[in-house]
């Protein structure tokens, strides 16, 4: 039998291929040392920082002095910004401090939900764009919304599950499965996974990849989560990649009755 892992294509971003397809976040650990862990059990290759929440190089202790830069590719973004200048701003500010081009673009329009600016965002992403970022941006899950993100120069779209943090899974799977249908682009789906079968489900729709923090780092055993959420992934893109049989509304036998032996039915 094949191995999975050697007939698959691989997750290309920005011209850089990833062969893991889980993204994981660096916030809400109970501890550095658990973080790392998490890290590492995840098996994933980027790892996304909020930038305007830590110090960067040379301003004092960093999250990033606990990861592993050359073994991971640092995925900065830009959680907390409230309008398209701030965002592009800081994403300046990240590859300043040379943590490259590619960047989660935020551009939150309410404190409460954390719903995307959905102005701000298509602004956002048409200006780094063009100033040669690879940008990632995190929008709901509205198909013209992602193509619309896609003309403006996104290398890839990153529609939410659910809520931020909320942990409720694919609440509409149906527009995600638009989305895929609508543009060329990765599309990963960002925010609201809460258990491994979520990250499973989200795989099997057809989608790239899918980033989390939350539903690792809150949970009671991080590390363990973070295996989980790594098996979930894989299998949920070899089950894609399998080929699921069509729904049907009425039984249908496993094992069919034509071709039996006279005797059987003796």
């Amino acid at each position: 039998m094949t191995d999975f892992k050697f007939s698959d294509t691989s997750l290309v971003l920005g011209g850089k291929e990833f062969s893991s397809r889980l993204i994981v976040g660096t916030g809400k650990y109970s501890s550095m040392d658990v973080m790392r862990r998490a890290h590492e059990a995840s098996a994933a290759q980027i790892i996304t920082v909020a930038i305007r929440r830590v110090n960067l190089p040379g301003t004092g202790e960093s999250i990033l002095d606990h990861i592993d830069t050359t073994r991971y590719t640092i995925l900065p973004n830009t959680a907390g910004c409230y309008s398209a200048d701030e965002a592009v701003r800081t994403s300046y500010l990240a590859r300043e401090a040379g943590l490259g081009e590619m960047v989660k673009l935020e551009v939150i329009g309410d404190a409460r939900t954390l719903f995307p600016d959905v102005q701000g965002l298509l602004e956002a992403t048409k200006t780094l764009a063009r100033e040669g970022f690879v940008v990632m941006p995190y929008t709901n899950d509205d198909p013209i919304v992602a193509k619309r993100l896609e003309d403006a120069g996104a290398a890839c779209v990153m529609p939410l599950a659910a809520p931020i943090g909320s942990g409720l899974g694919i609440r509409n799977p149906y527009n995600i499965k638009i989305i895929l249908e609508t543009v060329s682009v990765p599309v990963i789906v960002d925010a609201g996974v809460g258990t491994a079968s979520d990250a499973a489900i989200a795989m099997e729709l057809g989608v790239d990849g899918v980033l989390m923090n939350t539903a690792i780092a809150g949970a009671r055993d991080a590390v363990a989560m973070a295996r989980a959420m790594r098996l979930a992934v894989e299998a949920g893109r070899l089950s894609y990649r399998s080929g699921r049989i069509p729904k049907k509304l009425y039984a249908s036998a496993s094992s069919p009755l034509e071709g039996v032996p006279d005797w059987a039915n003796a």
